[in-house]
């Protein structure tokens, strides 16, 4: 927690000197509640009996101080929002690692029900944002409940899949082919497929990717089948031609993708902004405050990682995806330490989850895979995104106290 810290004092000191009056103030105030919270949860939750993981905490902590500081650059009221939504992230982690995991595994259907709820609430009376229906408006409060039926989605999965782990691996033999049991696969497939749909209904398609691969993961983890990796793909190569075809805004990214400068007055323009920032960036990158990232739209969302690159380098961006890294290191790590099946899967789904979607974003901004809207995990601005990955680093912890550091 030491790095956090000196992290939070530095990020500080610059608007401190930077800046003068009640904003200074405002943002030294802030600081001192973060490193209080994070001291507090640091000593509450990580020096019990059972401790959990060292590193998950002071991970999340760097992650989430420097999206603020960021965010303080960019734009300082979504940075003050996001302060807000960091402290009921930690709220809300350090409630779920004091839990004990096992016992929110017995209600899998109600998880799954509920998250089919919200999606096709969601297509019916969405409101659209950047080409796709996602969010939700509850009276002033709006969110998306995509960021919901992921932690949903995840312990539904976990619990499922380790009951039916055998019928799964070892499956039925029709001719020359081994097919799952029908009574295990039937019901898991429609309920992952009909997710899908609604995930597709809505155009909101990079959700749905991460929503695949994470299923088709923990599938694999479950059965040990490398068949159903490879039929997997096919199915996913068949629905991106399918999706490229069906939607416009799809095949607009796509030539923005291959194509930047080509689109550089209106499609282009802004993957094409980011590759300037990263370039411009170099090695150690111009400095906090000193570079041009504004020239990027949305880039308090979806290219918060253009903007650390062009003003941290090479270095700096290299740094934060160490730091996911380790987030997916530590959570193997805590699944092939513990003992129970569906704990395992737990893990390592949302390992899965949370480093898919940290990949998905960088190969979007650095061009190596197509924009999909999406928010980097504990950076971008977000409040629903940011509390739900709090609570799913929460469930790590939860699993990780089976096991005394």
């Amino acid at each position: 927690m030491h790095f956090v810290t000196l992290a939070i004092v530095a990020g500080s000191a610059f608007f401190w000197f930077g800046y003068e009056g009640d904003f200074a103030i405002n943002v030294l105030q802030a600081a001192a509640v973060l490193a209080l919270a994070f001291y507090a949860c640091s000593v509450w939750s990580y020096r019990r009996n059972s401790p959990a993981d060292p590193f998950l905490l002071p991970i999340v902590g760097m992650l989430s101080v420097l999206s603020f500081i960021f965010l303080l650059r960019l734009n300082p009221d979504l940075a003050f929002r996001q302060f807000t939504w960091i402290l009921l992230g930690l709220a809300g982690m350090l409630a779920v690692s004091l839990y004990n995991y096992e016992k929110l595994l017995n209600y899998k259907y109600m998880y799954i029900i509920t998250g089919l709820i919200f999606l096709i609430l969601t297509v019916i009376a969405g409101l659209e944002v950047g080409g796709a229906r996602n969010w939700l408006e509850l009276g002033f409060f709006r969110f998306q409940p995509a960021e919901m039926v992921k932690l949903l989605m995840v312990l539904f999965l976990a619990s499922y899949l380790d009951e039916n782990r055998e019928l799964l691996k070892e499956g039925e033999q029709y001719g020359r082919f081994n097919i799952p049991a029908p009574q295990a696969l039937i019901p898991l497939l429609l309920v992952i497929g009909l997710a899908l749909i609604m995930l597709v209904l809505q155009r909101d398609l990079g959700t749905a990717l991460i929503f695949f691969l994470t299923f088709l993961i923990m599938f694999y983890l479950a059965s040990g089948r490398g068949d159903y990796i490879a039929l997997g793909i096919l199915l996913f190569s068949a629905g991106s031609v399918t999706s490229y075809f069906m939607f416009g805004h799809v095949q607009v990214r796509i030539a923005a993708w291959l194509h930047p400068w080509a689109y550089f007055e209106g499609s282009g323009y802004q993957i094409a902004q980011s590759l300037f920032a990263l370039g411009s960036g170099g090695l150690c990158g111009s400095g906090l405050g000193l570079g041009r990232p504004d020239l990027i739209p949305a880039v308090e969302t979806d290219f918060i990682f253009s903007a650390v690159g062009e003003e941290m380098g090479f270095l700096g961006s290299a740094g934060i995806v160490i730091l996911y890294l380790i987030l997916l290191y530590r959570g193997f790590k805590i699944a092939l330490e513990t003992s129970n099946g569906a704990g395992q899967l737990l893990a390592a789904g949302i390992s899965c989850l949370l480093s898919v979607q940290a990949l998905v974003i960088v190969g979007g901004v650095t061009r190596l895979l197509p924009l999909t809207g999406i928010v980097l995990p504990f950076m971008g601005y977000g409040g629903s995104s940011l509390i739900i990955n709090y609570v799913l680093v929460g469930l790590l912890a939860s699993i990780s106290r089976r096991k005394k550091w």
